[in-house]
């Protein structure tokens, strides 16, 4: 996660990314079957998105299912089945994701 140099300071004399993905780490730690990710590049930039993005993909593929929300369209992309809730309803059309700043839950299951 690019925080080893950070390892003897607090939580508040990290940044929000630092914070984030520090948090990351401890999520993934336990190797969880199953993870909830709520906007886990909120406070990211597109470099570290996009590596943090690589991770849960990697992670995905040797067997943890992922639920990701998130409101940018082009993360939402990524994994292969995207549901948007847009008014409280569930819209399970890729071509809707993205319109109106409404999440889109972006799934990534386990391989079979």
């Amino acid at each position: 996660m690019g925080l080893a140099e950070r390892a003897g300071h607090f939580p508040s004399q990290l940044s929000g990314g630092e914070q984030q993905r520090v948090a990351i780490a401890r999520a993934l730690a336990g190797e969880p079957r199953f993870l909830l990710a709520d906007e886990p590049t909120g406070n990211l930039d597109s470099a570290m998105a996009n590596g943090v993005l690589g991770l849960l993909e990697e992670i995905n593929a040797a067997g943890t299912t992922i639920v990701m929300v998130t409101h940018d369209p082009e993360l939402a992309q990524r994994p292969p089945r995207n549901v948007q809730v847009l008014d409280g309803r569930i819209c399970d059309e890729p071509a809707a994701l993205g319109t109106g700043g409404a999440p889109a839950v972006a799934l990534a299951a386990a391989p079979a």
